[in-house]
């Protein structure tokens, strides 16, 4: 098989139905099946000694979840909650852990059907830049969405930090 003819396959396996959401002018998807659900930003409590860009955990309908906030995450400018900022309820798996988090962003947009053709390979940008978490780089519409990997936006030490503040064995 042509180095071509693989790089072929896997936009094709990429190819689905993304949610995507806003982080200052900057626009993502994560696949829909990794989304439990979407709610509006609600009390969080911190929780000592975590990473810079975990938020705290919420209370949600009796189980505490940790809550990120991808802007700090991806090392963006820290911004006030406002009306159109949302939690994004996952399933993180990593390293044989699972884990239920939310990811707060901007605004969510939209669910778009991305197809094959439309998605790019995640660019390089050399060896001292991760971009693991990036599963391609979708074209639709005349925008760019960075395509995520939610499962690997966190490194599985972050994600037992998770678990951990958040209570879960």
């Amino acid at each position: 098989m042509t180095a071509a003819m693989m790089e072929e396959n896997a936009t094709a396996r990429l190819a689905g139905k993304y949610l995507t959401f806003k982080l200052g002018d900057e626009s993502y998807g994560l696949g829909i099946l990794k989304v439990q659900e979407i709610i509006g930003i609600m009390a969080i409590t911190h929780v000592p000694r975590t990473p810079g860009f975990v938020r705290g955990v919420i209370n949600l309908r009796g189980r505490v979840i940790p809550v990120v906030d991808l802007r700090l995450k991806f090392e963006m400018p820290s911004q006030s909650d406002t009306e159109r900022t949302c939690v994004i309820v996952v399933q993180v798996a990593r390293q044989g852990v699972h884990v239920t988090m939310g990811l707060i962003v901007d605004e969510v947009s939209e669910v778009l059907d991305v197809h094959a053709e439309q998605i790019e390979p995640a660019p390089s940008f050399g060896a001292s830049v991760d971009t693991d978490f990036i599963l391609g780089m979708g074209k639709v519409g005349g925008k760019v969405i960075v395509l995520l990997d939610v499962d690997r936006v966190l490194s599985g030490d972050e994600v037992n930090v998770l678990s951990e503040s958040a209570g879960i064995e």
